[in-house]
């Protein structure tokens, strides 16, 4: 059989391809840069093919690099999903999973799913990583995470997907704004620029909006927020309203303020919670065991 190209150079070609820089790359894989650009030179003398221009300052990949980087990265993938496959066979919840999370839900739950998972699977390792939907489903993709923890509804393409909750939004305004307010609240009353939003590419910004149905978007501020946080304080100006996720309010997020939380008109809305996973993956049972221990943390709040 003809010799086959390592994984461990595959590997270092792949960490060359995201980092964009041999001393980046190199701290990625945990070995010296001489160490890292040696693999590469010898997949390059394996496969016959140059993958990298170099010249004394820069480096880019050539068109067969980027191609092989690919197809590396699917290979790295199936492989780890191999070794998972075969540990898993014996006992679920065992071993490393890379959990990703988005931050409207992180800094609510991962504590607690962290702790109670330690507690109760200690063979189980859980490595979580914060970042918007969007970032964390192409880092499933291409298997640097195993499982996400989203929002749902939201496209995820070929991912398998497991609801694991229901988190309502609840309104929130100070309380001196609220005086000015017929209870419960029109939207058609609230001045102009008065409600603050996530920026876009938060996924609570969608789900509130279609949730609450507010057509107007002239009652929507300009301004928006980077987390629930700062979306804490711009109300706690008595500046507006906005809307939340009651996972944060029981969370204590409005600890020391002087907000109040009010049923938003219309129909209730909400936001399902669900994990998804790749469809190749071979842990899908401790995939939904997570799944259900996330169910009865949201149930027990």
């Amino acid at each position: 059989m003809k010799s086959l190209p390592s994984l461990k150079n595959l590997f270092y070609l792949v960490n060359l391809y995201r980092e964009r820089n041999f001393n980046r790359a190199a701290k990625a894989c945990f070995v010296s840069q001489s160490t890292l650009s040696t693999g590469i030179q010898n997949l390059e003398e394996q496969l016959g093919q140059q993958l990298i221009e170099r010249d004394h300052k820069s480096f880019m990949f050539t068109a067969t690099g980027e191609e092989v980087v690919v197809r590396a990265q699917q290979l790295l993938t199936d492989v780890t999903d191999l070794m998972e496959f075969t540990q898993q066979q014996s006992e679920p919840m065992t071993g490393k999973i890379r959990v990703g999370c988005i931050p409207t839900i992180a800094p609510f739950l991962l504590g607690r799913l962290l702790e109670h998972c330690h507690e109760k699977y200690p063979k189980l390792e859980l490595q979580v990583k914060e970042d918007t939907t969007e970032q964390l489903l192409l880092a499933l993709e291409s298997g640097t995470l195993d499982v996400l923890i989203l929002a749902l509804p939201v496209d995820t393409g070929t991912f398998h997907t497991m609801k694991v909750g229901v988190d309502p939004f609840k309104m929130i305004m100070h309380s001196t704004f609220c005086n000015a307010l017929s209870v419960p609240v029109d939207y058609k009353e609230l001045p102009d620029n008065s409600i603050f939003l996530l920026q876009n590419e938060h996924c609570i910004t969608g789900h509130a909006i279609s949730a609450c149905q507010m057509q107007n978007t002239a009652k929507v501020h300009p301004f928006s927020a980077t987390s629930l946080h700062t979306l804490v304080q711009m109300v706690n100006s008595k500046l507006g309203a906005t809307f939340l996720p009651q996972m944060a309010i029981d969370a204590g997020i409005l600890n020391g303020t002087g907000l109040l939380v009010l049923e938003p008109p219309g129909e209730a809305p909400y936001r399902d919670i669900g994990i998804a996973w790749r469809q190749t993956s071979s842990r899908i049972r401790s995939f939904r065991m997570l799944g259900d221990e996330i169910n009865s943390l949201l149930a027990d709040v």
